[in-house]
């Protein structure tokens, strides 16, 4: 059985990612990609299902983990009865190819390691052939089934029924090295990767990486770790941004809520774009654009609210059988159908995130500003449309109002886009249109009574993600109608001090009810408290969200807090990217005059040490 996915750490090399649990077992590897079919799922099992297990074989007194310093290479430490020793796990990047390197070392005494192979491609549908080929100074397997195979290289396997095992010592002072690398069945096998060079270029990469990262007066090194994480989920070569590196981890357990988050959503890369942008990785802009361009290439009727990692449009859902989910929670899936929806707010999402690059001086290319046209002139004709939402609503289409804010969003970044930069554009429509939505908004998505926004129009419950309506600029965080939705947010939403996206007992999302709180939504809630004054309550909130991160700062889409567990996949894009907000927020309230990286889109109130009003 997988254990907890807070025990799982990633490791990756800007392609795919792999999950490697606290006992030394890889659970979860993909390749070449996120999105490809899994080699290793027993994730998403047991151990029949595939794992790659290296640890110690007996008489471990305690595990300890960590990434070398600003990396994603993990360094796991088992003191034993009789010594210590370390493994180092990374996907080596920069080699353009698919390989995964663990170097064992030991550190002292002596200590006996267990190394257990169980290879499954295509989900665990396919047993490979696997056969020992020759090698001038190690010991080597090729597993080979349909178009996938891989090399194994290190101490010697020995086949045990559908597992291959080995066994053997490291000494004080030894080194021994394991590789495995994928590629197309139908070549050679690659020669083996240089383990030390490989270590050492890819430490090297991701510390220049996040070398231009201003330090942060507040929850520093959880911010530098989600910039990374959002790094690691960011395609080297396409530029399509994953939101999770897996599928199918459970947002209730034992239910249905199962879902594949191996794609780029136009929303969750916009929204990682205003990070990266805000704390100046403006490369990231250019590499986003290029493959939201090559993307919705064509007709901006045919725009999709999701895509592969190149950009592929048909991401057909399917429900496996050969996988029975973790720890028994099925479906488990891959694809997803909510590509065929229609959401009107990722269109405010993604022209946000580009005017957010227009103002730190990514300048427009003869492509980029028609791009943008083209998009608006598609929510031109479609903005009154109903849609299914940023949840992604498998119920009736309806007017969310978070929708109808971000599509005013559009509108407003459109215009900002024609007076503050001298673009071309129909700036009297856009304006009339602007104010149309905003009259409306407020006309029907406004609960005079309660004082508060709704989730939709005619409705009476409210939405977390409410919450963005100061973010986007719609109104200030002080605003009284703004104060008024936290209020009812608060009443409604709050679950164990956590927040809810809705009520999913109301039925609107066409799904059976339960799921735990979404961490997003109450990082959300801590920006809010920050930029409308409530400083108390922000960092109350924060220091105990960023509590929620595993031991390597990992943290997944939703927490159970009765059961102290993390739930649905990870590490998730979205978890993080509202993390990095809701601090910038903090460190922006406190100090105004801060490092431009940590501005935030719309005005904040002066500094307060006491909760503001709230009626």
């Amino acid at each position: 059985m997988a254990m907890q996915i807070e025990d799982y750490a990633l490791i990756g090399d800007c392609h795919t990612g792999a999950m490697v649990g606290r006992d030394g077992s890889i659970d979860w590897l993909c390749l070449p990609r996120f999105d490809s079919a899994s080699t290793f799922g027993a994730l998403l099992g047991d151990t029949d299902h595939g794992r790659w297990l290296l640890a110690p074989e007996h008489g471990v007194v305690s595990t300890s983990r960590r990434y070398i310093e600003n990396t994603f290479v993990l360094v796991t430490r088992w003191v034993t009865d009789t010594g210590e020793v370390e493994v180092t796990d990374l996907m080596p990047f920069g080699d353009r190819r698919a390989d995964l390197v663990r170097r064992v070392v030991g550190v002292s005494g002596s200590v006996d390691m267990t190394q257990e192979l169980r290879i499954r491609f295509g989900y665990a549908a396919a047993l490979p052939w696997i056969r020992q080929v020759p090698q001038e100074h190690n010991f080597a397997i090729v597993a080979v089934a349909g178009p996938d195979s891989v090399i194994i290289r290190g101490p010697k396997l020995t086949a045990d029924g559908h597992r291959h095992v080995s066994h053997f010592t490291v000494h004080a002072g030894e080194t021994v090295d394991i590789t495995m690398t994928w590629y197309p069945s139908h070549r050679q096998p690659p020669p083996a990767p240089d383990v030390s060079a490989g270590i050492t270029r890819t430490v090297d990469w991701w510390q220049d990486w996040i070398s231009s990262y201003v330090t942060s007066p507040y929850y520093d090194d959880e911010v530098r770790r989600s910039l990374l994480v959002l790094r690691a989920l960011t395609h080297e070569d396409t530029g399509g941004i994953a939101a999770a590196a897996t599928t199918s981890l459970p947002e209730q357990f034992g239910g249905m809520r199962n879902w594949d988050y191996r794609y780029v959503w136009l929303r969750d890369a916009s929204l990682t774009l205003n990070v990266l942008l805000n704390h100046r990785f403006a490369e990231a802009a250019k590499g986003w654009r290029g493959w939201l361009l090559r993307a919705i290439a064509g007709d901006p009727a045919d725009v999709q609210i999701m895509y592969g990692l190149a950009g592929e449009r048909m991401l057909m859902e399917l429900e496996l059988t050969t996988l029975p989910g973790y720890r028994g929670a099925s479906p488990v899936r891959v694809g997803n159908a909510a590509y065929k929806q229609y959401q009107g707010d990722v269109f405010g999402e993604v022209m946000v995130a580009l005017q957010a690059a227009r103002e730190l001086g990514v300048e427009e290319t003869e492509f980029s500003w028609p791009l943008q046209r083209a998009l608006m002139s598609f929510v031109e004709k479609n903005w009154q449309r109903p849609d299914n939402g940023i949840w992604e609503i498998r119920g009736p289409q309806r007017h969310f109002t978070h929708s109808r804010a971000m599509l005013w969003a559009a509108f407003d970044c459109a215009i900002s886009a024609v007076t503050d930069y001298g673009l071309d554009g129909p700036l009297e429509r856009w304006t009339k249109i602007r104010d149309r939505i905003h009259d409306e908004i407020e006309e029907h998505g406004f609960d005079k009574d309660r004082g508060t926004y709704t989730q939709y129009y005619g409705s009476h419950g409210v939405d977390a993600s409410l919450l963005q309506l100061a973010q986007i600029g719609y109104l200030k965080p002080t605003d009284p109608r703004m104060l008024g939705t936290v209020a009812a947010i608060e009443a409604d939403l709050l679950h164990d001090g956590l927040l809810l996206r809705y009520r999913s007992e109301s039925g609107v999302d066409g799904l059976p009810a339960g799921e735990h709180p979404f961490l997003a939504c109450s990082f959300w809630l801590a920006e809010q408290y920050a930029r409308s004054g409530r400083l108390d309550d922000a960092h109350e909130l924060m220091d105990r969200l960023v509590g929620f991160a595993n031991d390597v700062g990992l943290l997944s889409e939703e927490y159970d807090v009765a059961g102290r567990r993390q739930v649905g996949n990870t590490p998730q894009a979205f978890s993080h990217l509202a993390l990095v907000r809701a601090a910038d927020a903090l460190s922006y309230a406190h100090d105004p005059n801060a490092d431009s990286s940590q501005r935030l889109r719309g005005p904040l109130p002066p500094a307060q040490t006491e909760p503001a009003a709230t009626s």
